[in-house]
């Protein structure tokens, strides 16, 4: 792991790699009192040549300075912790596994170690990786999930934490889930406002598929606000989708008469339009899955049913799922793609 602590004096210390171990802290740490933490979640991917490789790490630095910045944790040099994590990656690379669909999960995270108790900017902080590897979160099929639309609970509100990917955004959200759990729902759909605008899921960004009277297919999601999480997939998606739609790029799977859109959608839109048919599909994208088809919304006592096709995931979902695979596994070569070592053969290229 790597680690690197931080004082309002000295700055950023000289960072070490060492040992997976457990943490000795204080129990007056401002992480442990006033939530004081950021993290950010990323994978690592071999190829089938043995290359190995980081997917967008980029925007995870990024993301990490600006929700650090947010609580006033320290922010960082992003290019330096990037080659710091290539170099623990390339120490950890014997846990990537080779079997397809597998990779290591990195976790960077900034704590508050500031021994006080008192709500101010910590004086001490931590900056840690952690490493795991992951299997595929689609071994045995595709597996659409049901969503409960609350209207009991909220996410986030404008002008709070919910842009940003902080510790404290996710605890709140755990009993709503345990509630939507005992309703035989997987997780919980995000709104916001009294007229039900679709935001985010619990681990996820939401996109929605709509078949529109002239014959364009529409795909939709809420456009990113200070109660929408910037997520990577999500910019990923969205690229390859409006690359299709503008005709730079044509990716099979995707319509011809195609549109992507950033814009508000309402639960009244979506219940409409299953109601009438151009409900197409609705699907979520995140680190873990990449993308999620939904099979079913609950809202106000209603189950609204959502087409997943033969193979439990809409044909737009699957041809977008398809395309990032390719990338992150080095079947397209991208810029997408940050190599972490060579493999023995390098990597084949598909235009």
């Amino acid at each position: 792991m790597i680690s690197i602590p931080w004082t309002a004096i000295s700055g950023w210390e000289a960072p070490t790699i060492i040992p997976y171990g457990p943490l000795a802290l204080d129990p007056s740490c401002t992480v442990f009192h006033y939530a004081q933490t950021v993290f950010e979640g990323m994978k690592a991917y071999r190829d089938e040549n043995g290359k190995i490789t980081l997917f967008r790490p980029d925007m995870n630095m990024a993301r990490m300075n600006r929700s650090a910045a947010r609580v006033s944790l320290p922010t960082f040099d992003g290019d330096e912790l990037l080659e710091l994590i290539k170099t623990l990656v390339k120490l950890d690379s014997h846990w990537i596994p080779r079997e397809p669909g597998h990779s290591l999960y990195i976790r960077p995270t900034i704590i508050g170690t500031q021994r006080a108790l008192g709500v101010a900017p910590p004086t001490e902080a931590l900056l840690f990786v952690i490493c795991s590897p992951v299997g595929p979160y689609y071994k045995g099929g595709f597996k659409p999930v049901r969503l409960l639309a609350t209207t009991d609970y909220i996410r986030a509100a404008p002008g709070g934490t919910g842009g940003y990917k902080l510790g404290a955004n996710y605890a709140p959200g755990v009993y709503p889930q345990v509630l939507a759990a005992k309703q035989g729902y997987d997780q919980n759909l995000w709104l916001h406002g009294e007229e039900h605008y679709l935001t985010e899921v619990g681990t996820m960004n939401l996109l929605v598929g709509f078949k529109h009277p002239d014959g364009t297919t529409e795909l939709a999601t809420p456009p990113l606000d200070d109660i929408i999480l910037p997520g990577v997939t999500r910019d990923s998606v969205l690229a390859l989708a409006r690359d299709h739609a503008s005709g730079k790029l044509h990716i099979p799977g995707l319509p011809d008469n195609f549109k992507v859109s950033e814009r508000p959608i309402k639960m009244s839109e979506v219940e409409a339009a299953a109601k009438s048919g151009s409900l197409l599909e609705v699907f979520g994208s995140g680190t873990a899955a990449i993308v999620c088809p939904v099979k079913e919304i609950g809202y106000q006592g209603e189950k609204i049913k959502i087409p997943v096709g033969d193979i439990g995931m809409g044909p737009m979902c699957k041809a977008l799922l398809d395309q990032i695979v390719a990338r992150q596994m080095g079947i397209i070569e991208s810029a997408w793609s940050v190599v972490v070592t060579e493999g023995t053969k390098g990597s084949s290229m598909e235009q």
